[in-house]
């Protein structure tokens, strides 16, 4: 899926230093690569990283350059190009590096994230608009009462699907006071007749009411059926936070990959649930409540890797970096519990130190394979991941839950 080596914990920065240096590290003879990476020829051995090199040359050709693009290092060949990540401690040798799989194409047009949520909820909204009206252009009482349950499953999906506790609140409330408008048509009931048309809307929106509503139950409810062998303690103390992923299949965009089956992403609400502070708008990773927030140990155990040098992504905006980011892998003996996306300088462990339940990791950040700071937490054990428990927490921890501590 992907090759990587080298498992740096000395700081260092994405950027041109990393590029010039990966450069004549392609570039130079055998003899002297180590010279130019000694931790990474010593992590991965120099006949592995020659068959790293080696493919990468048969994927882009001749190298001719490395530049620092917007979605990552580019390395440039002849042939083609591939994203890679680099860091370089003190300007003069690589700590790191990992190079993506296949070819790399820009995008010809790049849409921000934001903008890309925006639009969603834009077409939710006008849908919704759009059903609200026909509630007013009812031409009798049984295709009103079929057209306000169209209505109602439009917002059953939205609540409990497109988590509308993400949005800022000058959005959220508009939205939802929808609802009311939509209510409001019942004052045309008395100058309506029994039945004139639309005599089966009531059959479509109970269907779509059973359809939406039984995904959402069996999703909220979902459980893998292995959950972790004790109960974790929360990473994260005082405030709101909000479950932005969990779940079972078509709630958690986690599901597809085996070992994150049970992952959480989880980000700090306010009181009237946005995500920023003061409630404004959401602009770096600063504005938002989440980021740079206490991590605290969930468990027991000893860590088996830790990564505090990779650089906070911009919020909206992914550059090629490790998944994980700036991370802490605790293994508990019979599971390993990753905690993943930590701010830059932050973690306060290494490899092999031991932890206990409570200790402080680091702070939460905006590292890795990420669009906006968050938690992102999960166990496996075998490669499959676990159902997560944690002490004093009952209930369903799916998207859209919201756990107070």
């Amino acid at each position: 899926m992907r090759e990587e080596t080298g498992n740096p914990t000395g700081p260092g920065r994405m950027g041109r230093p990393a590029a010039d240096i990966l450069y004549r590290f392609f570039t130079v003879e055998g003899v002297h690569r180590e010279s130019l990476a000694p931790r990474v020829v010593a992590a991965v051995g120099r006949e592995r990283l020659d068959e790293i090199m080696d493919g990468t040359r048969e994927r882009v050709g001749e190298i001719t350059g490395v530049r620092d693009g917007p979605d990552g290092l580019v390395i440039e060949g002849t042939k083609g190009r591939a994203l890679a990540f680099a860091t370089t401690g003190d300007g003069q040798v690589l700590d790191g590096l990992l190079i993506a799989p296949g070819a790399y194409r820009a995008p010809r047009v790049r849409i921000p994230h934001g903008a890309r949520a925006a639009l969603a909820w834009a077409v939710w909204a006008l849908l919704l608009a759009a059903r609200i009206d026909a509630c007013w252009q009812a031409p009798s009482r049984i295709a009103w009462c079929g057209r306000l349950l169209i209505v109602a499953a439009g917002y059953l999906l939205l609540e409990g699907w497109r988590t509308p506790a993400r949005l800022p609140w000058w959005i959220r409330r508009p939205v939802e006071a929808g609802a009311l408008v939509g209510l409001a048509s019942a004052c045309r009931l008395p100058g309506l007749p029994l039945a004139g048309g639309g005599e089966g809307e009531p059959v479509v929106g109970v269907v779509l009411i059973a359809v939406f509503g039984g995904f959402l139950l069996r999703a909220r409810r979902h459980r893998w059926g292995t959950a972790v062998s004790r109960p974790l303690t929360f990473p994260l103390q005082g405030g709101n936070w909000y479950v932005a992923q969990g779940g079972g299949p078509g709630l958690n965009h986690h599901t597809p990959f085996p070992e994150q089956r049970g992952a959480l992403d989880v980000i700090q609400v306010g009181p009237g649930g946005a995500r920023a502070r003061d409630g404004g708008t959401r602009a770096g990773n600063e504005s938002y409540l989440v980021y740079g927030q206490i991590l605290h140990a969930p468990c027991d155990g000893t860590v088996i890797s830790a990564a505090g040098h990779i650089d906070d992504q911009e919020p909206g905006i992914i550059r090629y970096q490790p998944p994980y980011g700036n991370h802490v892998f605790i293994d508990t003996g019979a599971e390993v519990v990753k905690l993943a996306h930590l701010r830059r300088g932050t973690v306060t462990v290494a490899a092999g130190d031991p932890v206990r339940a409570g200790q402080v990791l680091g702070e939460v950040g905006n590292s890795g394979n990420t669009t906006e700071p968050h938690l992102h937490i999960h166990a496996e054990r075998d490669g499959l991941g676990l159902d997560l428990e944690f002490t004093g927490i009952t209930g369903p921890l799916c998207r859209g839950r919201t756990v107070r501590t």
